[in-house]
């Protein structure tokens, strides 16, 4: 089934009971999530051998996030144990009109602080089919983008596949430094994921006639941002999530997958959100499962928009589904009934 690593930060999650706003009252949820370790855990629930890279201080936060990682399956050895503190972010779910809010405060976090030396990414890739990171690690500084690049290097030198979710956010970096960088990252990847916005914010790509916070998308026009970024970079496949967002509960999700041939959409679905936090980056994971194992453009999308639908009704930033749950709803049981 194939070796996946993936390399970025875990951050602790604090997080208000249900929809209460920061507080609202005097408690806050304490998980943990994060871009690549969220692919990981999706990665081991798919029976997958999944490692994933980052650096942890060796205190007692620090040691919860690697056991709740152990606690999935995911294979913890090349986590790197240093540095003074976890990143942290808060979450305030949106409901109804209210959109949710997301605050980070991972200044000075161990991986933020890491070095090139922390790293033996021989050793990481001995054995290993697939590379995943995302465009939020290079945003952390200059220094984890050599790491980044360090990291696309060794890769290649081993014959990993590499795919890169382009996950542009404006709180970590500017546009202008998001294109120099992901320019260099982007001519070893070979797998590219975006969304509405990202090709948009990083390289100036977007599709004609669309209205993101209108809830208005024009699938023909993603088919023009796939081909662009294809010509640009050379990449094997890209993927780009499509999202139409009626209110912060309620969205409609679709996906589609070029491969340089043909454009694959999947069926759409409406989902009432649970929890929205995590749900490219099971896409993600989706994605990455069934590129492994051979599956079709179009069944390789249906998997992926299908894993990415069940999150966003689970709490937290891990997809806690299995391989047969994700069939069961890209074969058309989308009933959501009870089962005895």
């Amino acid at each position: 089934m194939g070796r996946v690593v993936t390399f970025g930060e875990i951050m602790l999650r604090l997080a208000p009971n249900g929809y209460y706003r920061f507080f609202q009252n005097d408690q806050l949820q304490a998980t943990f999530g994060g871009g690549e370790a969220n692919v990981s855990v999706s990665l081991a629930n798919y029976g997958v051998d999944s490692a994933f890279v980052t650096k942890l201080p060796e205190h007692a936060i620090g040691q919860g996030a690697v056991d709740q990682l152990r606690f999935f399956g995911v294979d913890t050895r090349f986590i790197k144990r240093g540095g003074d503190r976890i990143g942290i972010y808060y979450l305030e779910k949106g409901a109804s009109q209210r959109g949710s809010v997301c605050i980070y405060d991972r200044a000075h976090s161990s991986i933020q602080e890491a070095s090139a030396d922390d790293f033996d990414w021989d050793e990481i890739f001995d054995g290993a089919d697939w590379f995943h990171f995302t465009g939020i690690t290079p945003a952390l500084g200059p220094n984890l983008v050599n790491i980044c690049l360090d990291a696309c290097k060794a890769a290649k030198k081993h014959g990993v596949k590499i795919s890169c979710d382009l996950n542009y956010r404006g709180k970590l970096w500017t546009r202008e430094q998001a294109r120099e960088a992901m320019t260099k990252l982007c001519e070893y990847v070979d797998v590219c994921i975006s969304n509405e916005e990202d090709a948009k914010d990083v390289f100036g790509i977007e599709a004609a006639g669309s209205d993101i916070t209108g809830g208005k998308l024009n699938t023909e026009g993603y088919k023009s941002v796939a081909r662009q970024l294809m010509d640009r970079f050379g990449f094997e496949k890209v993927a780009i999530t499509l999202r139409t967002s009626i209110s912060a509960n309620d969205n409609d999700w679709q996906g589609m997958l070029y491969d340089g041939n043909e454009c694959c959409f999947s069926k759409q679905y409406h989902l009432h959100i649970v929890d929205r936090v995590g749900g490219g980056d099971s896409f993600g994971g989706g994605l990455i499962y069934s590129l492994l194992n051979g599956y079709s453009t179009q069944d390789a999308i249906e998997f992926a928009v299908a894993a990415s639908a069940l999150k966003h009704s689970i709490e937290g930033d891990f997809n806690r589904v299995t391989v047969s749950e994700v069939k069961k709803l890209a074969g058309g049981d989308a009933s959501g009934r009870v089962q005895r």
